[in-house]
């Protein structure tokens, strides 16, 4: 879509306003609006103007002044507005030298898949993403010098099973698997979320409840390449807090808010392709994977650490990646394998359809930086025939302890991700995909504003253990 073609898409669907959006370092959306009269081609050329430095992660404050630059591809109607509004993604640029701003995550993204053409191993990357979450009746929470709590509502959890005003219809413990309703409460809110999508252009595969029992669900959407994945991915992310809301639920893509259950991962595919062919295949090779896929794999479990550092981004990341709930924790690979931190499916023999499932991450992560980091690791195995631990397909949840004891696993917090990103991102620097002030800029922001901040409160549990000592 050019300009012209941009400005006419929002006469003709007789927009009032024009929604202004970006990402900030973290994978927010960032917003603010415009009349659509305002919304002119001149605006691809001139941007419109924000104030960085109040955005976490970007500028100082003498240093604040940026812009917008509208990605006329991305325009489409907003579901949800009352008034008719268009919505466009932008790229931010820096207003002085008019380049793009080095922190910006949606230029990160462009510019790997730019690395990747330059390198002759492939000219585009498809991602995948399964992004879980979790829809809530209720959701309280308060933190306070002298008190603190949470507070979740859910008529499907197994904990309102003794309530007297409950239907009788809950879930099992890690019951929430595929039963119909009326134990699945949520059919109709996941079908008005796809329906949503489809209307703002999301090609959806299909939806479903997931395993943890109150309220956790899964909408698939057909992958795509790179850096369109990521700007759909944020799109899936508002559609879903959006219609929950005006439905009276809350829905969090938290990844860990219930002790006792699963929590919710963002499951990766990830395939290079050439000149419209799949480079991920060879019917000779194990799982019919190809030297460049076990290479790709090498350079992601190589890197896993600090990758974790951007796909699994919170303090919350890290209730999940604990043994005992289903969570990708063993840094091996293997066939249809869904206890290895990378599986190979096997669901079809067509070429087309090799791929590799990275499972570590989770739908926190900011897709951008996300995507082109993984991207990024698994050309540095290419480049470098990084070869993987050799794959085992076994239950690695209930192997012997002899047999665990040499399987490297993911790390136990943010604070060790953000430390392992800090020593190991020269593989990310290559082509300038990421710069130096984005990587120091994101582990400050995450030490400072995540993990000091949760280190230094005390914990409800504490309390249990401690408190009559």
């Amino acid at each position: 879509m050019t300009p012209q073609e941009a400005v006419n898409f929002v006469s003709e669907n007789e927009a009032a306003i024009v929604d202004i959006r970006f990402t900030d370092l973290m994978g927010t959306w960032q917003h603010f609006s415009i009349p659509a009269n305002h919304f002119t081609v001149d605006k691809f050329e001139d941007g419109l103007a924000f104030d960085g430095s109040s955005i976490r992660g970007f500028q100082t404050i003498n240093e604040s002044d940026m812009i917008l630059i509208p990605d006329a591809s991305t325009l489409f109607m907003d579901p949800f507005t009352d008034v008719p509004t268009a919505v466009v993604v932008c790229n931010i640029e820096d207003p002085l030298t008019r380049l793009p701003y080095g922190k910006d995550p949606r230029y990160t993204a462009l510019k790997a898949e730019e690395y990747l053409k330059s390198t002759g191993i492939g000219d585009t990357a498809f991602f995948g993403p399964e992004a879980e979450f979790f829809v809530f009746d209720k959701l309280a929470f308060s933190t306070k010098p002298e008190h603190s709590f949470f507070k979740i509502g859910s008529s499907e959890a197994h904990w309102e099973s003794g309530d007297e005003n409950t239907d009788g219809f809950t879930l099992k413990q890690k019951g929430g698997y595929y039963p119909c309703a009326p134990n699945d409460k949520l059919q109709d809110l996941r079908t008005k979320m796809v329906l949503n999508m489809i209307e703002t252009g999301i090609d959806v595969e299909m939806h479903h409840h997931e395993v943890a029992s109150a309220g956790q669900c899964e909408i698939d959407m057909r992958f795509d390449s790179l850096t369109v994945m990521a700007d759909k991915l944020m799109k899936y992310k508002y559609i879903v807090k959006q219609t929950a809301y005006q439905h009276g639920y809350i829905a969090t893509f938290m990844p860990k808010p219930l002790y006792g259950d699963n929590g919710s991962g963002m499951h990766c595919h990830q395939s290079i392709w050439k000149n419209g062919d799949p480079t991920f295949f060879d019917e000779n090779g194990y799982a019919g994977l190809s030297e460049t896929a076990r290479w790709y794999i090498g350079g992601i479990l190589k890197h896993a650490p600090a990758l974790l550092a951007f796909a699994a981004p919170t303090t919350n990341s890290y209730r999940r990646l604990v043994p005992g709930y289903e969570a990708p924790i063993n840094l091996m690979y293997s066939a249809r394998n869904r206890s290895a931190c990378v599986r190979i499916p096997m669901v079809s023999k067509s070429p087309k359809a090799k791929r590799i499932e990275f499972r570590a991450p989770d739908p926190m992560a900011n897709p951008y930086l996300t995507f082109a980091a993984l991207l990024m690791a698994g050309l540095d195995g290419i480049q470098n025939r990084i070869e993987p631990p050799k794959p085992l397909d076994k239950d690695l949840y209930e192997l012997p302890a002899i047999e665990r004891a040499g399987i490297a696993q993911t790390p136990g917090s943010l604070r060790a991700t953000l430390h392992a990103l800090a020593t190991d991102h020269e593989f990310l620097l290559r082509g300038d995909v990421f710069t130096k002030e984005l990587i120091e800029s994101y582990i400050e922001y995450k030490l400072e504003h995540e993990c000091d901040a949760v280190d230094l409160r005390p914990h409800p549990y504490e309390f249990y253990l401690y408190a009559d000592a």
